[in-house]
Parts: structure tokens; C-alpha cells; sequence
């Protein structure tokens, strides 16, 4: 079994294909033009996106621990609000789920009470008692 060598893509190479992309290039064709999957194409997008030029890497694989912490800091303001936001949306949807549980659960508990402090159902062998005759 042979191993196919991995092709390495330079930052400026990756610079290059996400302003095209930010521009309105289409992926799909980028990716028929420059012979580089789409998903790789969007991955380098979406890093850009993220982190910047900084994110975009000269070598292969995934940043390590401290490259992620300091594409972090470098970041800048605007996307730690924007994630803030993000982070306080999600809270609130989540105490929002959380109270429509409390509802449901405080429901459940008062009807389980109700069935409890009813009186229990005859002992007529299984066969229901007739019911008055309705005069009209």
C-alpha cells in the first residue's frame, strides 16, 4: 500500500483563496479550479473567520493548545463580544427550557396529588353499576 503525499499549502495560498471566497467566488468552483477538496476550502473560511490570518497555519494539522490561546488574545474585542452574546443567548434559551421543565414538572406533581387523594375505585367485581335514566 502506497502512501500519497499530502499536499502542504502556504498561508498566502490560503489568503488568497478566502478573499476570493469572501468575494463571492463560488467553493465548488474553486475547488474544481485549484484541485483542493471544498470541505478544506470552508474549513480555511471558517478558521479566517475565527481567527483571523493568524489562524490560517503554513503547516498541517490542527493548532496546538497554546497556538489556540493565542489566536485567542489576538482575536481582538469584536469577536469576544460576539461570542459573549452567543454565550449569553444560549443561557437564556437554556433557563427559558429549564422553566417550561419547572411548569410541566410542578403540573405532573399536582395532578399525581389530585389522582392520590381520590377515593379509591369500588370492589364491584369488575362490572360497572348502571347510571340513572336521563327523563326527557
Amino acid at each position: 500500500m502506497s502512501k500519497v503525499a499530502r499536499r502542504r499549502f502556504g498561508r498566502e495560498f490560503k489568503l488568497d483563496v478566502v478573499r476570493r471566497m469572501i468575494a463571492g467566488e463560488s467553493g465548488t468552483a474553486l475547488s474544481l479550479e485549484l484541485g483542493v477538496k471544498r470541505t478544506i476550502l470552508y474549513r480555511w473560511r471558517d478558521a479566517f473567520r475565527d481567527g483571523g490570518e493568524e489562524a490560517l497555519r503554513d503547516g498541517p494539522g490542527r493548532p496546538n493548545r497554546v497556538e489556540k490561546a493565542a489566536m485567542a488574545l489576538a482575536r481582538g474585542p469584536a469577536a469576544r463580544a460576539r461570542d459573549l452574546t452567543e454565550a449569553r443567548r444560549q443561557i437564556a434559551e437554556l433557563e427559558r427550557k429549564v422553566g417550561e421543565q419547572q411548569v410541566a414538572l410542578d403540573f405532573f406533581k399536582g395532578a399525581l396529588q389530585r389522582i392520590e387523594a381520590s377515593p379509591p375505585p369500588s370492589d364491584g367485581g369488575g362490572v360497572t353499576g348502571s347510571s340513572p335514566r336521563s327523563r326527557r
